[in-house]
Formats: C-alpha cells, structure tokens, sequence
C-alpha cells in the first residue's frame, strides 16, 4: 500500500482515536436519531455510485464554487444598475435622455458621452476586480483529486467536476475538495490531522476519526471497488462544529459526529493520505455557507457628501424653478412692438410651436424648467464618485507598499483588504483593543508557578519591571528572590522558568516532593498537545491548540516530565521515579478528555495509571476551579490564592491544577451517560455533555498553580502613548483578570499612578453571601443595583473633581459581570456617559459578545468613528461591529483577519497606520471633495449668469462639447493628484506633533463651515469671471470688418478663464508638489488649448460655433489674453486675501505646523513645545501625560503658554 511502511512508523508513534472521538467508534444510537430523513435531515448519499439513477435524481448541486460579483452574463446589468443606484449617475442618466428630445440646449451626444465614459471606468474598475476574483476561483475549481472510477482505480480529476457519492483519495498537504465523509486513513484507527485556518482562523491540528467499520476494511485502492453504503445526514448548513447522520453499510447503521466530516478548503497535514466519500458539494458545503458578505460600512464623508449632493440637487431645481417664472413672466410679456416684432426678436418667437409663445406662457414656463435642470447638470460633478474610487485605490497602494509597516519576521505588510474606508483612518475616537495578541504577543512563556502552597521561580517579568519604575525602586520580587537573574532571554520556546529549587532534579528533595510529581505529572499527561519526535536527534517538539498549552508541556519536559508518545489509548512520559532516583517510562492509559472551552474555563482528562487507579486530572481559571475543590482538598489554598493574585499584579496568566481518584462503579456510569450525551441530536445536546462533565469534575485536591508571561509587543507603550497624545481614546477589552488586565495596563502606559481608577465588580460581601444561598433572582437584583450605584458614585467623584478645578484623569475597569448588567437597555447611556468622562476604559472577563455589544455602544452613543483591533476569533464581532476592524495577523490564525478591513502584523504599526496614512487620507480626501465643488459651482454659475443674462432662456453659455469636457478632462487629475500625493505635513511632523490628528477627530476639514466657503468661494470666483469677461468683449472688436464679440468669443474666453482660476487655485490649495501635480495641472491647462486648436480645425458641422475660433479669433486678440491675466488675478486675490489672514490670525494646527517649518523653528525645543501645548484636548494618557500633568501642577503652564502663544 502507498505510503504503508512510513505509514505504519507513524501508527506505533501518533494514535489519537479516544482523545477527539470519546469512544464514538463503538457509539449507539439513541431516539432522537429519529429526526434523520425529516426536516433539516433529508440529504441521502449513494456512496461509490455518483451516477446512479438514485443519486442523479437527487439532483444535488455540483462542485463548482463562484465567488465573483458578476457572471458573464449578468456583468453588463449587474453592473450598470450598480451604478445607476447612485443618485448622481441616475440624475445625468435622465438628463441624458431627455437631450435626446428638443427641450435640450445642448446635442445628445455632448451630454452621454461624458457620462457613458464615467460609467465605464466605473464598470472597467468593477470588472478588474471581479476578475481577480474569477482568476481565485479557476485556480480553486481547476484543483486535480484523485477519485475513485469504480473499477478499484482511482484516476486525476479536477475539484469541479467531483459530484455527491464519489469517493476520493487526498494526499498529504492538499486541501480537501469538498466535505467528506472520513473512510479510513494511512494510519490503523483511521485519524487524520487537519489544519483548519482556512476555515476557523486557527493554525493548531485537529484530530478526526472514520468509522471501525469502514476503517478495518478499507485499507487500499482496490478495497473500494464493491463498496455500497448510503449516508443519511442533515441538510446543508453553516454549522461548522456540528454533524449529525448515519452510515448504512451491510445492513449495519452507524452513527456520524463531525469527527467524521472532513471539511473543503482544510488541509490534511502528518497524514500520508485519506479515503472519504464526498457528502457536500461546492455552495453546499459548509465553508462557502459560511462565506456571507461583510457588513457594508461607508465613511462619513461619504455620507457628509451624499448630503451635499442633495443639496446641490435642491439648488439646482430651485434655480430652475426660479429661472422658469422669470421666464414665464418675460414669454407673457413679450409682445409684438411697433415695427411687427417683438422685443426678443433675436430668439424667433415667430418659429418656434410652444417655447417662445406668449399665449403659452405657463407652458412654456414648464417646458423650460425642463431645460434648466438638463442645463444647470453642471453644477454635480458627474465625476466626482469615480475620481474618489480611483484616489481611494490609489491610497491603499501605498498603505500596502509602506516599508515603514512591514513586519520582516513573519513576512506579513499591511494590507487593506477595503478601499471604502481610508478617510476614516484619520477621524478615529476612540480604539477599542483586545489585550492578548493584540497588546502582547501571544507567545506564552512559563515562568512561575505555586506548588502545595511555595511559589517558583525567580524570573521577573515587564509588569514587574514597570511597577519599579512606578515606585521608583527595585524590582517587586519575593524576599527569596535575591539571585542574579539571566536576562539573556529564555533559550527555550515557552519555557523562561529559573529556580535552582526545582530544576535539574532538585525538587525531589523538597518537602512536597509528592505532590510536586503529582504536579508535573499533570503538566504532562493534561493536554490534547500532539508529539513529534525528530529521528536524527530524539529532540521531542509539541504541536498544541494554544500557547499556554505548548508552553505547560514545554515546562513539564524541562522539569524532568516529558511527554513523548500518544498511542491509541495512552499516554507516554519519563520521569524521575523518586524511589529509585533513576529516569523511567510511564504510560498512562487515556479513556476521556473534557474538552476546554470559554464557557467551561477548564478542561480536564481521565485516565489509569500503571497500578490501575482511576484518575481525573484538571486545569482551569481560578474562579472555577476553587470551587470545585472538596473540603480535604484546601490544604494549600490560601497561600494559592495569594500566590495567584501576586502572578496577577505581575501580569501573569494563571491556572489552577488539581485532581481526584474515580471510582470505578462513578467511571462506568459517567462513560455510559457521557456517551450517550455525545451521540444525542437535541438542542440540548451541549447542555447535557455540561451537565454531566460538571458532576465528574468535583472534589477535586488542589495542587497548585502554573503563570506564563504573555510578552508585550515591541513598541506597545511608544504607541499607546502616541496615540493618546492624539486625543484618541484606548478602551482595552480582555478576557483576563481584572488585577493581570490593570498590570498590563501600567505597563503599556495605559494607565499612570496619578490616575485615579474606578472599579466597578460585584465582589461585596452582600453579593458573595446571596451566592452562597444560591438565590438566583435576589443576586441578580442586588448584583443590578451594586452596579448603579457604582456607577452613580463614580461619575460624582468626576463631577466633584471637575468642579474643584483639579485635573485628574480617571479610569474606569470593570469586570464581566458588572458589565451585564451595566449593557442593559435601561443603564447602558449612563455607563457610556461615565465611560467617556474616563482617560482609560479596560473592561475585564468580557465574553466575545460583550466585546461587539460595547463596540457597537460607544459607536452608536457617542456617533464618534470606532475602531476595532484584535488577533482572534472572539475579536470578529468586536471587528465587524466598529466603524473600522483591523486585524492583527497574529498567533490564532486569520479568522480576524479575514473579517477586518485592514491588516496589520503588530499593534504599533497602528500609530503610523493613523497618525501618518489616517491623517493624509483625511486630509487628501477632504480637500479633494472641497475642490470638487468649488470648480463645479464655478462652472455652473457662470451657465446660470449667462442664462439669466439672455432672460432666462435656456442659451449655456458654452459651446456644446466645453460643456461635456470640463469634468472629465480639463480639472480631474489635477484633484486626483490632489487626492493622491498631497501632504498637508510630512510623516516626520505628523509624529512630532499627534494633536494635529484631531482635526480629523473633530472633522475641521470635512465641517459644513469649510464646504461652504469653498461654495461662496466659487460662488465669488464665477462672479469675477463672468463680469470681468463680459464687460471687456463688450465693445471690443474682433476683425477687420468690425465685428463684436458674439456668444462664441465670449464663452471661449470665459471658459479660458475658469481653466486657468480653477488649476491656479489648485496651486494655492496644494500643501506638497509632486513632478505628478506639476504635469497634471500645467498639462491641462495646455490641454485646453490643444483641443480648442484640434477642435476647432474640425468642419463647421461638428465644431459648430468653435470653428477656428482660436486662431483666427482668440489668439490674435491682446485683449482676450489680458482678459484672461487680469481675471486670474482678480478671481484669485479674495482666497488668497482670506488664507493670508486665516494663517497670520486665525491659523489651523496644520498651519502653526507649516508655519514652524517654514519658519525654521522645527528645531527650537521651546517653540515646538508651545505649538505642543496648545492643545485641542489635554492629554491624560501614556507617559508623556506624566510630564504634562507635572507641568500643569507646576502653576507655569497657562503663563508659559500664554507668553508663548504672543511670541508666536
């Protein structure tokens, strides 16, 4: 058999089948089996017959997966009725057809064109990304697996072509190609080890088992040529933890779990190969069930903007409207004069049926209003929305690209999985973070340990450190603790433990020597850890479900303990035997393991020793453990518990070991309920498995307690301390204890000494006595009116502190509990207020659903931009419920990657991530759409003055293509490039002055106050160009035969003059030049010229009345060029006027910046500290607050400031 001999090595080395499966290979079935074939459980498989009449009648679906948006098909509708949902798009769509009646005061194809060229960038954009989509989905279907031809054969066929009942052969390191129903493996009890990260973010191995009836016959190729069975299991479903079904095989049945169920898109690792049968295909399987869109999140400029697009729309038919009565009024009036014509005879009333008629006047009114609104378009930049979508890309190309957030160990850059949200990087308020992997490296270290009532170890961790630091002194460690420690960094992965007490075989000769091997005999045989031994050198290595537990095996084995074997049912290890003294070989045989999970905070294993005795061994949280301890098992509890709060105030991680003998008649029942619990298919399954593990782990005798270091990430404190001194609020969202969550707080500068912290739990001595007496409904009303009134009296002790004038900064932590009921409906305002009067925010013991209900609290309650950061799975509610979700490619996997918007490998790259790229994004897009407007309104003023200047009756003022091209070709990329490369300051001051980040925090930039005057600006500046242009062409002469200026001379020269106002105004807007804004701006400044000469040399058909007007016209005229030079100064001085006042009196933070730059005080301590000081909102958190604080203490800070600020 392939892979046989290797195969068989492994089996006398790596047999799991009991640890996962709890004995499901000898399950029964129970009633509730029933449900198979009724609702919910209808699918039937005709296994190794796919092509049966049977199976096609079934008409499952096949193995081809999409992923794409679009199909060929439908990408042409799809996609123009996406973008035709945009109110402005669906504007200039109906502006366009109506061009194509007579009502239009412009040619057909003028209006459509620019806007069908819009619209397909937009669908060309849209098409790039779908086929990079496509391109994922042909490598994934064109995958090849080896599947069964029923001739005891197996042939290469690729993934989508597999259909329901085929049986296939997957090899070591591929992916599984659909989910299968596991048959046998290359090893004897037929488990498999399966990396599921692709699926639930996690990188350890999970262990599956096949069936004793299929793995004991089906060992090689050509056993699967009669093979006949049918599965009957549950539909199609998301639930990735669950499986319910049967196998029916030689008139056998035989119960299904998910630990037969090998889902698509994970991977088999150290196995040679497996057989399954294929139960799901392509959108039925359970990982494309789960693959929902993201919630769909959009900026709030992006909202801000629509708001001024409808305003735009309200101004534009108000003008129309305005426009139309005047136009009535002036067509009813407009009778014939003496002579027989009218008094606007130049518009040939005479011809036209309705438009001119003055017996129609009302009519005609309506008519024109019509007219107006296809003719006032101009004033919606039509490429507004696209232009953004480009600069958007664009941005996330260079957060991509940022060297500067590149993490070199792990080869991981930022990556920005969305687009729609880089402006919102630079509005954040307040961050809400995970603790661990996120704050800390998740890379667990033992370090100490509480054994029979002494501590161990005589390490010292960063929390210990920083506490020195804190009071001044040496570091806090035991009286013991008075040897040299090695700093030189732990040589081993996990293990950084130093006590001459216990290492190298000392701890025989203490005085609990016994119960210190009970211990360590738990650190080796408690886990679900797989062992891999390296041939070449007999070094054991550990592949486990988390870091702590790699760490506790690590641990064990450098205390004389190693685990070094599985078999199918035992455990092996060598100790120290402590009769003999020498090293000697246990093995423990293993019959169950209770599963760890965040509910049950523990997990434990049952097993008999060599002399036959039945063993429960235990691990788990403190406050769950203790409780489970019998009366003759708290000898060592107190010093324990001291010992574990001590771990805690050091910022350690802390379990609690201990243990019981089990009765044999107590083991037999609890096997036969556990198992009976296992194969059920209730609801209550889960609750029934708890219920019966909870009366096995009980009476359990304390043994000790282990702490591991979880270490914080370089540059943690740097960060956290910048990111303050932005006025960014940092709530810290933990599953940890309250005292380890506080450590790690002072630690990462979350909090300071001077600070004074709220607590908020429910440890009071009414509550703990309800406790005892066990009155759920009197513990949940005091446990209710405990947190009120912490709250009440916290939020007094700020109001008192405010009003004595002081300046003390708070922080608030609260513990799980309390924040149950403080998230109630009734109670959650009143937290949130006290929340935010707080410094710091660290909520303690919070569930996975705790974290997003506080996200989604502070997001909705103080309509502040939220951004959440976490590495694991329990942070993608949080994540998803933030304004902004980034994921921290970490340890635990990608599952938070997968479900944020951006990724990034540590927390400090966060600080460039906002302050750097979050600010210029910000900035860029803000100025970007400021602009847009202003040139828009520019334009469109000048139609609505030329207009109103012919009486309203519907004449633009500009050749029919002048029109169609200004948005698209003479003032885009000019603010695309703005919206690419400007940089209002450089990456360099954005750090050396943070504060400058709450411009996008309070939204200065983005405010209605700015947006409208740079509508009044363009508003002043379409006045200049019209009067200025229309009073010099009025008496002036253009030919030799003295001919006037006529409509087409004065809107070319008018259109002269806003390409130029508009692209110098761009000039006096840009902060930073780049050779790329030089080459936009000038280019299309000379691109207008080169289409009026190209245009123009055109036949009179399609120039119309631009034939030539350029050269024979324009260009000889002096008066046209000084037209031009005198309107782009006149034009340009009110906003030059306004920003040299603004930057003298009234200046920005960005200004003072720019100010000091050009200044050259970018140097001068002094002076930096003064712009420093003159902050938007005091700093209260992170190390440099310690300094401010003392400053403010000092009595000098307002003079200093004050006597600074005039110097300035």
């Amino acid at each position: 058999m392939p892979g046989g001999r290797q195969g068989g090595r492994r089996r006398s080395r790596l047999r799991l089948s009991n640890i996962y499966a709890f004995k499901c290979r000898k399950s029964r079935f129970q009633e509730d089996h029933s449900q198979i074939g009724g609702p919910g459980f209808s699918r039937v498989v005709y296994c190794n017959e796919p092509n049966s009449p049977a199976s096609e009648r079934r008409n499952y679906a096949g193995n081809y997966v999409r992923s794409t948006k679009y199909t060929p098909a439908s990408f042409i509708p799809k996609s123009l009725f996406e973008q035709f949902r945009r109110v402005a798009n669906f504007y200039f769509l109906v502006s366009g057809i109506l061009s194509l009646t007579p009502l239009s005061p412009y040619s057909a194809v003028s209006a459509l064109l620019p806007l069908g060229f819009v619209i397909l960038v937009s669908m060309v954009k849209e098409g790039i990304e779908d086929w990079g989509r496509k391109r994922q989905d042909i490598e994934v279907n064109n995958r090849r697996v080896k599947v069964h031809d029923g001739n005891g054969t197996f042939r290469v066929e690729e993934w989508r072509d597999l259909k329901v009942g085929d049986i296939v052969r997957v090899e070591k390191d591929e992916f599984f190609p659909a989910d299968l129903l596991l048959l046998s493996s290359s090893y004897e009890d037929s488990i498999c080890y399966v990396e599921t990260m692709n699926l639930d973010g996690e990188t350890n191995l999970k262990v599956k088992q096949g069936l004793e009836a299929t793995s004991s016959a089906l060992h090689e190729d050509s056993d699967f040529r009669e093979l006949k069975a049918v599965v009957r299991c549950e539909d199609p479903n998301a639930d990735l933890y669950t499986f319910v079904g049967t196998l029916h095989l030689e008139e056998q049945r035989h119960p299904l779990s998910i630990q037969q169920l090998l889902l698509r898109d994970s991977k088999l690792r150290n196995t040679e190969y497996v057989y399954g049968a294929v139960v799901f295909t392509g959108p039925d399987t359970k990982v494309i069930q789960n693959s929902t869109d993201p919630p769909s999140k959009r900026s709030r400029i992006e909202r801000k903007m629509d708001k001024i697009i409808y305003m735009m729309f309200f101004i534009v038919f108000l003008m129309s409207f305005i426009g139309s009565i005047i136009f009535g009024i002036e067509t009813r009036e407009d009778r014939v004069r003496a002579g027989g014509r009218t008094e606007r005879w130049y518009l040939k009333p005479d011809d036209a049926d309705i438009f001119f008629d003055s017996d129609n006047a009302p009519l005609a009114a309506i008519l024109h209003f019509l007219t107006a609104v296809m003719l006032y378009s101009y004033f919606i930049p039509i490429s507004l929305y696209v232009s953004i979508e480009i600069v958007k890309v664009l941005q996330s190309v260079f957060i991509n690209n940022d060297i500067l957030m590149y993490y070199e160990e792990t080869d991981k850059p930022a990556h920005a999985r969305t687009s729609n949200l880089n402006e919102e990087l630079g509005m954040v308020d307040t961050i809400l973070s995970d603790k661990t992997g996120t704050l800390t490296c998740n890379s667990m270290e033992f370090i100490k340990c509480s054994i029979a009532g002494t501590a161990y170890g005589r390490g010292i961790t960063e929390v210990e450190r920083s506490m020195a630091m804190r009071s001044g002194g040496a570091a806090l460690v035991g009286n013991d603790l008075d040897v040299v420690v090695d700093k030189s960094g732990p040589k081993i992965k996990g293990f950084n433990f130093q006590d001459e007490r216990v290492m190298k075989g000392n701890w025989v000769k203490q005085r609990e020597a016994a119960v210190m091997q009970k211990f360590f005999r738990l650190l080796a045989v408690c886990h679900t850890a797989i062992p891999e031994t390296d041939e070449a050198t007999g070094a054991v290595s550990y592949e486990a479900e988390s870091p702590d537990e790699a760490a506790f095996v690590v641990a064990a084995r450098e205390l004389g303990f190693e685990f070094f074997s599985r078999t199918q049912n035992g455990i092996s290890f060598r100790e120290l035997d402590l009769a003999t003294g020498q090293k000697v070989e246990r093995v423990y045989r293993l019959l169950n393991v209770l599963e760890f999970n965040s509910a049950r905070k523990r997990m434990s294993v049952i097993v008999r020793d060599e002399d036959g005795k039945l063993l429960l061994l235990s691990k788990g949280a403190d406050n769950v453990m203790f409780e489970r301890l019998a009366k003759n098992g708290r000898k060592f509890e107190e010093k324990t518990r001291e010992h574990v709060n001590e771990y805690a105030d050091a910022g350690l991680r802390t379990l609690i070991l201990a243990y019981r003998e089990v009765d044999e008649n107590e083991y037999i029942e609890f096997s036969k309920n556990f198992n009976e619990a296992k194969n059920s298919v209730t609801a209550d399954r889960e609750s029934l498995i708890d219920e019966i593990t909870e009366q096995m782990e009980r009476d359990l005798i304390l043994l000790g307690a282990t702490a591991v270091e979880d270490k914080l990430q370089n540059g943690v404190p740097e960060c956290i301390d910048k990111l303050a001194q932005a006025g960014i609020k940092i709530w810290v969202l933990t599953g940890d204890k309250m005292e380890t969550a506080i450590n790690i707080g002072f630690a990462c500068s979350l909090l300071r000494q001077e600070m004074k912290q709220i607590i908020i739990n429910l440890e009071t001595p009414h509550i703990k006595a309800l406790e005892k007496a066990g009155e759920k409904d009197a513990i949940e009303q005091a446990s209710r009116e405990s947190v009120v009134k912490q709250m009440e009296e916290g939020k007094a002790l700020i109001t008192g502190s405010s009003g004595s004038g002081s300046h003390d900064a708070f922080a608030l932590i609260i513990d799980g509990k309390s924040l149950t009921y403080a998230l109630e409906d009734d109670f959650k305002n009143q937290f949130l207020d006290l929340a935010t009067r707080c410094a710091s925010v660290i909520c303690c013991r919070s569930s996975p659903k705790q974290k997003a209900l506080v996200t989604r609290l502070v997001k909705t309650g103080t309509g502040k931009t939220t951004l959440g950061i976490g590495d694991g799975a329990n942070d993608v509610g949080m994540l998803q419920e933030a304004d902004i979700g980034v994921g921290i490619s970490g340890v635990e996997g990608m599952q938070a990657v997968m479900s944020s918007d951006i990724a990034i490998a540590q927390f400090r790259y966060l600080e460039r991530l906002l302050l750097v790229h979050g600010h210029w994004c910000y900035s860029r897009i803000s100025s970007m759409i400021c602009y847009f407007f202003y040139k828009n309104i520019t334009f469109g003023v000048t139609v609505f003055l030329y207009e109103a200047y012919t009486s309203f009756s519907a004449q633009p003022a500009y050749n029919d293509w002048f029109l169609s091209l200004f948005n698209v070709f003479f003032s885009s990329l000019p603010v695309i490039a703005l919206g690419v490369f400007d940089q209002d300051v450089s990456s360099r001051f954005c750090y050396k002055f943070p504060l400058l980040y709450q411009e996008g925090v309070q939204n200065l930039l983005f405010s209605w106050k700015r947006i409208i005057g740079w509508m009044f600006n363009g508003v002043i500046t379409a006045l200049c160009i019209f009067f200025i242009c229309k009073e010099s062409q009025e008496h002036q002469l253009y030919n030799p035969n003295g001919k006037t200026a006529g409509r087409e001379i004065l809107g070319a020269t008018m259109y002269t003059c806003i390409v130029w106002v508009v692209n110098l105004q761009m000039v006096l807007a840009i902060s930073y030049f780049t050779w790329v804004q030089h080459i936009v701006i000038w280019g299309s400044v000379a691109l207008w010229y080169i289409f009026l000469m190209v245009y123009g040399a055109m036949g009179p058909s399609f120039s119309t009345d631009a034939y030539k007007i350029f050269l024979e016209a324009l260009a000889p005229a002096p008066s046209y060029w000084l037209t031009t030079l005198f309107v782009m100064i006149f034009a340009l001085i009110p906003y030059f006027v306004f920003k040299a006042i603004q930057m003298r009196f009234f200046p920005g933070y960005h200004q003072m910046i720019q100010w000091i730059r050009y200044e050259g005080h970018s140097n001068d301590p002094e002076f930096v500290e003064m712009v420093r000081q003159r902050s938007i909102r005091p700093t209260t958190v992170g190390f440099t607050a310690r300094r401010a604080a003392s400053v403010r203490r000092s009595g000098r800070f307002h003079d200093q400031l004050k006597k600074n600020f005039i110097a300035f």
